[in-house]
């Protein structure tokens, strides 16, 4: 479906037109996989690229699921029971700050306020690492949220334009007032059965903290 990262930002770019040049609006890439797509979104569309830091929390024992994600300002998102998920935590917490840390290279994030946020990785699957996402940038003043893949499963792309569920609030309870839906999904493919996000592209070699930290540090920002 797509031959690697960067044939995806662009054609996925091609279904977001309506923000080009778009002064209030802003590009924010969920490393790792989503900065080499969401470089190319910002790039066509011409706005600011930045990132929005989130870890998956895998359910112990069986690390490849996915079963929470965190991510900047202490938001927690669960599909599991929490106290399940507790003791790697504390250490997707430490792997966040530092991914932080090391991608900016000293450089402010960008403000966030008022302004229109479009959040880019290189696929959903069960969607918690976008939720965490959405939750952040609207509790740091977003006015409009746009989550933009690739290719999703669809019931994980449909219910991102739903409210969470109370039950997936974790550790915070002013999740739901701040809100945690999309004011606007666009998912290029919703491929049924969809079986992983890497079976849709012919190379999905992971970026290195370097090609992230680059890509960053190569963007002009206006």
């Amino acid at each position: 479906m797509f031959r690697d990262r960067v044939d995806a930002g662009r054609q996925l770019a091609a279904l977001l037109g309506q923000y080009r040049d778009a002064p209030d609006a802003l590009v924010l890439a969920l490393p790792r996989g989503g900065v080499p797509v969401g470089a190319e979104v910002a790039r066509a569309l011409n706005l600011p690229l930045d990132i929005m830091v989130v870890r998956k929390l895998g359910l112990p024992g069986h690390e490849e699921y996915a079963a929470g994600a965190i991510a900047a300002g202490g938001v927690r998102v669960t599909g599991e029971p929490w106290a399940d998920l507790a003791p790697v935590f504390e250490r997707e917490q430490r792997e966040l700050a530092r991914r932080e840390r090391a991608y900016r290279g000293g450089r402010a994030p960008c403000e966030l306020a008022g302004k229109t946020v479009i959040l880019v990785d290189d696929g959903l699957a069960t969607g918690l690492s976008m939720r965490a996402a959405i939750i952040a940038a609207r509790s740091l003043g977003a006015a409009k949220v746009v989550a933009a893949v690739p290719v999703g499963e669809a019931m994980a792309c449909q219910a991102l334009a739903q409210p969470a569920k109370a039950s997936e609030f974790a550790g915070r309870s002013d999740l739901e007032r701040i809100g945690s839906r999309a004011d606007e999904v666009v998912c290029m493919h919703m491929p049924d059965p969809f079986h992983a996000v890497g079976a849709w592209y012919g190379v999905f070699d992971p970026p290195s903290d370097d090609e992230v930290r680059d890509t960053l540090a190569s963007w002009s920002r206006p």
